[in-house]
């Protein structure tokens, strides 16, 4: 009788419906950029029209996250945004980053977390796993993320460069060429755009890339050009592909689309489709 029983509870538990579990996901924005890039961009309407919903949005303040819930209907994909201080050293942000994963893990302790990071952020979310540990997010997806640097920020660093003899003639024309706006923003921003330089020695790409990585899954969005669009300006395009990085070779999943360094509604159907 008892092996009968035992049969009997067997079926019934698998005619049981399961709980689904939610997936949810993190976005992070780049350099000079902020969270509300993924809804100017069309990514969330995207993200919204294939069933996601936005469960809330961690920003920063002076006295820390300014957690935000906001009202969603019942869904089994959320996801979430989050500021940090895009003009702040990699590692300043990654510690920025790592508060709003933990935050997030607290309140969904049972599912995983999926991270999409573009640009800059995508730098940022890879040496927050690696200095941090992976904890709940098993699987990083970057799109046009600088993993091996670009020149553009040694351009930008070389911009801002008024030392030597003729120094304040250098600032001078250069605050002409871009404005003082800009030329201040790239002054206070040296620490990242020094983070996203070519790995040299000496260099947190160099450092960053020949780490041990969490053993999750890795997905490059990368950009490409076409006969009518340039392709991404920003960042070359064997930089956004992960599997340049030493540490990652051979482990991440690569898509290519047609477009610029921006996000695009593109970028929410596909991912939309990957995740």
């Amino acid at each position: 009788m008892s092996i009968y029983r035992t049969l009997l509870g067997a079926l019934i538990l698998l005619a049981m419906p399961f709980c689904a579990q939610a997936k949810v996901t993190v976005l992070v924005h780049g350099y000079l950029s902020n969270a509300s890039t993924w809804e100017r961009s069309g990514v969330n309407a995207m993200l919204r029209q294939a069933g996601w919903r936005q469960a809330g949005h961690l920003g920063i303040s002076p006295t820390g996250f300014t957690d935000v819930a906001l009202p969603h209907e019942d869904s089994d994909k959320l996801f979430y945004t989050v500021d940090l201080p895009s003009l702040a050293p990699a590692p300043i942000q990654a510690s920025w980053l790592k508060a709003a994963l933990d935050r997030i893990s607290a309140r969904h302790p049972e599912q995983d977390i999926s991270i999409v990071a573009h640009s800059a952020g995508g730098v940022v979310a890879r040496l927050t796993l690696v200095q941090y540990g992976a904890g709940k997010v098993k699987r990083l997806i970057t799109i046009a993320a600088p993993h091996l640097g670009t020149d553009k920020a040694v351009r930008a660093l070389d911009a801002v460069d008024d030392g030597g003899m003729f120094g304040m003639i250098k600032e001078w024309l250069v605050r002409e060429e871009i404005g003082d706006g800009m030329y201040n923003t790239l002054q206070v921003s040296r620490g990242i755009l020094f983070n996203l330089v070519p790995p040299a020695p000496g260099t947190l790409l160099y450092w960053l890339n020949i780490q041990p990585h969490p053993d999750i899954e890795y997905v490059s969005v990368i950009r490409s050009g076409g006969y009518v669009i340039a392709g991404d300006l920003v960042v070359p395009p064997f930089s956004q592909d992960m599997n340049q990085v030493p540490a990652l070779r051979g482990k991440s999943k690569v898509y290519v689309t047609v477009q610029g360094h921006e996000l695009t509604p593109n970028d929410g159907r596909l991912l939309a489709e990957i995740l």
